[in-house]
């Protein structure tokens, strides 16, 4: 069975970067932001559901859901984006227990932003946290979605806060400056590390490991 480390972190924080960082390794990557566009694309049902809910002000010209002004429309509305969650969240992790089951190398990197905010973190093996400082996601948000200061820190504040995050992982990568030479050090560190995880996970008496911090 396939070894599960989940990949998690707040919006802007870096989650790609890492992840694209170990698939140049050849770390299988199943990544449910990924799973989630394709479903809003591809299903249908979950389009119809979308556009009949939110009307014209979230489609593109050609009557396509344009994911950005979606987006924008659901953090500034709490119902409407729980309510988009909970048609998306099922069919994601259905899917991607699917992809974990055709996976034959001895881990893989399951990218989940809303790891803790769906409480789904028992499915994994093992929590590895992309840190970063709230004020830099804040200027992240502002510069990737031209949004303003108030926008953003509502952004933040629908997700789980850092604390939180930092208590409930396993292994943290502290991303502020993105230095590329160092992370390329992290992964190859950490892939050994989830490398022997994997093999000591079949004894029965294994134990937590140590939190592990890179910064």
């Amino acid at each position: 069975m396939t070894y599960i480390v989940a990949l998690t972190g707040g919006i802007c924080s870096g989650k790609t970067t890492v992840s694209d960082s170990f698939k140049k390794i050849g770390i299988n990557i199943i990544d449910t932001d990924v799973i989630g566009r394709k479903t809003i694309e591809k299903n249908k049902e979950v389009s119809r559901s979308i556009k009949k809910k939110f009307g014209k002000k979230i489609l593109n010209q050609d009557n396509s859901i344009n994911r950005f002004l979606l987006r924008k429309h659901i953090f500034n509305d709490k119902k409407s984006r729980l309510w988009l969650e909970n048609i998306l969240h099922p069919i994601i992790l259905k899917e991607s227990k699917k992809k974990i089951e055709l996976i034959k190398s001895i881990w893989c990197l399951w990218v989940v932003p809303l790891l803790f905010e769906k409480k789904i973190e028992k499915k994994a093996n093992r929590i590895l946290l992309i840190d970063t400082p709230v004020r830099t996601q804040i200027k992240r948000i502002i510069k990737r979605d031209k949004i303003n200061i108030y926008e953003a820190k509502k952004i933040i504040s629908s997700q789980v806060c850092r604390k939180k995050r930092i208590s409930l992982s396993d292994d943290i990568i502290f991303n502020k400056n993105q230095n590329v030479e160092k992370l390329n050090l992290y992964t190859y560190y950490l892939n050994n590390f989830y490398v022997y995880l994997s093999k000591k996970n079949n004894q029965k008496d294994i134990k937590k490991n140590n939190l592990t911090k890179f910064y």
